[in-house]
């Protein structure tokens, strides 16, 4: 059997105090042929960033921490929100797993990717495939064993870093309470700070690799685009387009991504009945087994994801042969509003320059909005900085407060909420629009190229 080794999973760099432990090995010995290496085969076939593109994270990040007298940070990864909550960890690591990813990462070492659980990783973990920027990919074993590594590396006292995850919307870093209590009870002498803000930061302005990873994206939202007007027709049911749309982002070689804000509903109806068509709905109330009907409104917002890059769309459909009037006129003022955005996200600008002008033609129509505005979007939505709420409403993280002088920069990038409605005609039906957009110097590059009329399906 000399052509054979014998692995467990178990890291061979241990220290004492992981190995005092003494922590079951992930699983039995397994025979594979020595020497043998996990295959790159994949790598091909999945969107890859260049190691430039690592090492200036690294290098930016690690900055960071020199500034912020931090001796190493530990990301704790989670799959919240659409599993953004593993945005930071991909954005450090390109690499992590919904099943549970954690990283320590270090100022002068390479970092270690803890990955959950034992049977995932036999005979190895598939994260060493997929990417070549984290060489130490470990089966984790729990916070226990995280943090006595930390002890081995010194860094049993001073100062340590955690990174969770947090946006315009989940305004508070998440961390799970019971993984805060076990590291301060076993680093007694570290002193924790939460560094999701450094991330934040980081991710502000995109790097062109990233930007070509969202163009990459913009492309498969096109083809959804097209895909549900191709198919909305009148005795579809909602399940059938919504499964569609998701269909042809992940035949495309997008991620599984299910945010598909999805509503739809007769035009005309019973004054005194309510429906929900100035906006999109969240799983699981839409997609429902109702079939589409001639005069139906369709009104969606859906990210598509390519190398965990989130790219947004927002497109409003009509089912039959010819838009009603006023819905026209409501879907010529939301183009408007893009062209406004075009014009308004470039170098130089402030937000209130921007938010101001992309709200002018619906001021001149006299209509209303649910969502006006932008929000940033990259590995999560909404990023900072966003603005889709009127002042004094809603959110103050999402209606501008604070942030109206900001300068825009090259290389941030923004989906809009175009999302209008006239009171004086239906106050419960409107139009859904965006593209997506990159700041420039003059003006925004857009990159879905949404159609500038309403969709019509019949």
């Amino acid at each position: 059997m000399d052509d054979f080794e014998y692995i467990t999973g178990e890291p061979t760099n241990i220290g004492p105090a992981v190995a005092a432990l003494k922590l079951n090995p992930p699983f039995p010995p397994h025979a594979v042929p020595r020497g043998a290496e996990p295959t790159k085969v994949p790598m091909g076939f999945m969107p890859q960033m260049p190691l430039a593109e690592r090492n200036r994270r690294w290098d930016g990040l690690r900055k960071r921490m020199l500034m912020a007298n931090v001796d190493a940070i530990l990301f704790l990864g989670n799959d919240i929100y659409w599993d953004m909550g593993n945005a930071n960890i991909r954005y450090i690591a390109n690499a992590a797993f919904k099943m549970g990813t954690h990283m320590s990462f270090f100022l002068d070492s390479d970092p270690v990717v803890w990955s959950f659980v034992a049977h995932m990783n036999r005979p190895y973990n598939f994260l060493l495939s997929v990417q070549d920027w984290v060489k130490d990919v470990r089966t984790a074993r729990g916070l226990v064993e995280i943090a006595a590594d930390l002890r081995d590396r010194g860094l049993g006292r001073g100062r340590i870093g955690i990174v969770g995850f947090n946006s315009t919307i989940q305004t508070v870093t998440t961390f799970l309470s019971g993984d805060l209590k076990l590291l301060e009870r076993e680093l007694p002498n570290v002193e924790f700070l939460d560094m999701t803000w450094a991330l934040q930061e980081m991710r502000m302005v995109k790097s062109e690799a990233e930007i070509g990873m969202m163009r990459e994206a913009a492309k498969i939202s096109r083809k959804v685009l097209d895909v549900l007007v191709e198919i909305a027709r009148p005795g579809k049911l909602e399940c059938e387009v919504y499964a569609e749309m998701i269909r042809t982002q992940i035949a495309n070689g997008g991620e599984p991504n299910i945010f598909n804000l999805f509503a739809s509903g007769p035009i005309d109806h019973p004054t005194e009945e309510l429906w929900h068509l100035l906006h999109g709905m969240d799983q699981p109330v839409m997609p429902s087994r109702r079939p589409l009907a001639i005069n139906d409104l369709i009104v969606t917002e859906w990210h598509t994801k390519y190398g965990g890059y989130l790219v947004h769309t927002e497109y409003t459909v009509y089912v039959g042969e010819k838009v009603p009037d006023p819905l026209n006129d409501i879907f010529k003022v939301c183009v408007e509003s893009l062209d406004a955005s075009r014009e308004a996200l470039k170098v130089g600008n402030t937000l209130r320059d921007a938010w101001e002008a992309v709200r002018k033609p619906a001021e001149r129509a006299g209509y209303d909005f649910v969502e006006l505005g932008f929000h940033a979007m990259g590995l999560g939505s909404p990023e900072f900085p966003t603005v889709i709420y009127k002042p004094g409403y809603g959110s103050n993280a999402l209606n501008g407060s604070r942030i109206g002088d900001l300068v825009l920069e090259e290389g941030m990038t923004f989906g809009n909420n175009l999302d209008l409605f006239d009171p004086k005609w239906k106050p419960d039906v409107g139009c859904m629009y965006s593209d997506f957009m990159v700041v420039r110097p003059n003006g925004a590059e857009l990159l879905v190229n949404t159609p500038r009329t309403i969709g019509i399906a019949y």
